[in-house]
């Protein structure tokens, strides 16, 4: 301390400059916390040359206040703008990626989901350090803005007078702008976003604790859930069939004017190949409830029959006995029940809740080659892994299947290439078109590109699903197959729709003249105009096409 009196003796002009260029640095940290938006599109100047009466209110306070209550007031105000401002961040990260806000009740247990990602994507030594720079981050900010507003609080005492004056002034200034509604680039002067930023992450917080007790309440009665084995899917019976998911299959890969030619070319190509074949399809859309990642909620929202939007509803509904469309039909003892996820890599308890005699993981599929950044093997392997170890086999019962594809999960780089089905034996001979793939790195920060491989992703999947069909499927084979979600907001396009492809494949004709009053659309590309539901209805649409008898249970 002493050290620095005698430097600010010795340089008063230096010393002057310093205080005030840290002064001036406070206040724009402080203004620029107060009024930051929660959305990449809203950074915007005319979003910083806003009044914000949050710091009109915290220097009335600063003023009444003596000199140790002010010091740990003006603390708690700077260590509140930077909780503030990481929930602003955190907003910004939820809405490029899942189309939504924040949610503090329902979120944090995804950022292991996110680290995970970062790890597959960029590697692990990334991942980790960018998990500790991010804590780090948030202390710093901690400190940093509490010793500003410290700072900013101490030049208002010293200066009690003039920044009275000031404050009233400004004051004055907010309700002149509030009640002429004055704005500024379109955007009003006056501002509250601080205020309205917490009042909204309040009442996300409080709508969901609600939320989640209504909803393990509804989750209990089931039009379903008392159906006698028998009466459940009896017009499936003898049928061997197949729900597929494809990862980030949504709506804008069919329409988006960059995107939709080649994946269009690829839809129109397969209905055509499995016409040959001797299958016939329909398709329309479902309204899925998540959007931008958490596949896992789109996927136990369609076979549950419930609307499963966030991660507390995925654990209540997971964690009971309600009925899904898979335990359907292992409850008619009628079929062998099996579970393909290529993406787990860990225990999945959630297969008992799935209805799932047998479960087969990313590491009992055989697989030699290399990972595809997320996806762990490629769709066209995990397919054939599929048909040698369990959908080519002879069974003394029809077989019910639940697969996962992953090559369409971002970031969408490397993405494998189709090779001769007879060639891939353990997968080794992916080695080289992963090596020659593009790198995550390349595509991740750039929205064009990403937008390019994401639709080349979609086109490997559908081709090498209906390869798969074409190849292996035969006259008792059902094939359903939708996309859990629409790709992130950068790719999908700001204000997309949730809605995703649904497309039912099968030779007997039988099957699709069940479904006839759907009014889909023939073929693998629902028509633009087809019939639109939400992604929570498709479970009992199904089971009552196919025969199935409701038999409520009222929990």
């Amino acid at each position: 301390m002493a050290h620095l009196l005698a430097w600010r003796d010795r340089h008063p002009r230096a010393a002057r400059g310093l205080y005030w260029t840290t002064t001036v640095l406070a206040l724009v940290l402080v203004l620029g916390a107060l009024v930051m938006p929660g959305t990449l599109a809203s950074l915007q100047p005319n979003r910083f040359t806003r009044i914000p009466a949050e710091a009109i209110v915290g220097a009335v306070v600063m003023l009444g206040l003596p000199r140790l209550p002010r010091l740990v007031v003006a603390a708690l105000y700077g260590v509140g703008l930077a909780v503030l401002t990481v929930l602003n961040l955190l907003d910004m990260g939820f809405n490029e990626y899942l189309g939504r806000g924040f949610n503090a009740a329902l979120d944090w247990d995804l950022l292991p989901d996110a680290q995970s990602y970062v790890a597959d994507t960029l590697g692990g030594t990334v991942a980790t350090a960018a998990a500790v720079g991010a804590v780090v981050l948030v202390l710093l900010l901690m400190a940093v803005m509490a010793a500003a507003t410290i700072r900013l609080g101490n030049l208002l005492a010293r200066h009690k007078a003039r920044a009275g004056h000031g404050t009233l002034v400004a004051g004055t200034v907010w309700i002149t702008c509030t009640m002429l509604g004055l704005q500024n680039s379109g955007m009003p002067i006056a501002s509250d976003r601080a205020a309205g930023a917490l009042k909204t992450h309040v009442q996300r917080t409080v709508d969901s604790l609600r939320d989640e007790a209504a909803f393990a309440e509804s989750a209990k009665a089931d039009t379903f859930g008392n159906t006698p084995a028998d009466q459940l899917l009896p017009d499936l019976r003898g049928k061997d069939v197949v729900f597929t998911f494809i990862e980030s299959y949504g709506r804008s890969a069919i329409e988006d004017p960059v995107m939709a030619p080649g994946v269009d070319r690829t839809l129109d190509a397969s209905t055509e190949a499995l016409t040959e074949a001797g299958f016939h399809a329909r398709s329309g859309w479902l309204t899925s409830a998540t959007y931008g990642g958490s596949s896992w909620l789109g996927h136990s929202t369609t076979m549950s029959g419930l609307w499963i939007d966030n991660q507390r509803r995925y654990r209540t509904v997971t964690a009971g006995d309600h009925l899904t469309l898979t335990k359907a039909f292992q409850r008619t003892g009628a079929w062998d029940t099996v579970g393909v996820m290529p993406g787990v890599q860990k225990g999945w308890p959630e297969s008992k809740w799935y209805g799932l005699d047998e479960m087969y993981n990313a590491f009992q599929l055989g697989y030699k080659g290399p990972k595809f950044s997320w996806s762990t093997m490629p769709d066209q392997y995990a397919l054939e892994a599929f048909q040698r170890q369990i959908h080519g086999k002879k069974r003394d019962k029809p077989l019910m299947s639940f697969v996962i594809l992953t090559s369409s999960h971002q970031p969408w780089a490397p993405i494998p290439d189709m090779v001769d089905w007879d060639d891939l034996g353990d997968g080794s001979v992916f080695k080289a078109v992963q090596k020659a793939g593009k790198k995550p790195g390349d595509i991740i920060t750039d929205t064009t590109k990403s937008r390019e491989e994401y639709a080349r992703s979609i086109q490997y999947s559908v081709t090498s699903l209906t390869q798969w069909l074409e190849r292996y499927g035969t006259d008792d084979t059902v094939l359903v197959f939708l996309g859990d979600h629409q790709p992130m907001a950068r790719v999908s396009g700001d204000h997309a729709s949730r809605d995703v492809p649904i497309s039912v494949v099968a030779k007997d004709p039988k099957i699709l003249d069940k479904i006839a009053d759907w009014n889909w659309t023939d073929g693998l590309k629902p028509a633009k105009d087809a019939p639109v539901w939400k992604m929570s209805s498709f479970r009992d649409r199904f089971l009552t096409a196919f025969g199935s008898t409701p038999h409520p249970s009222k929990g």
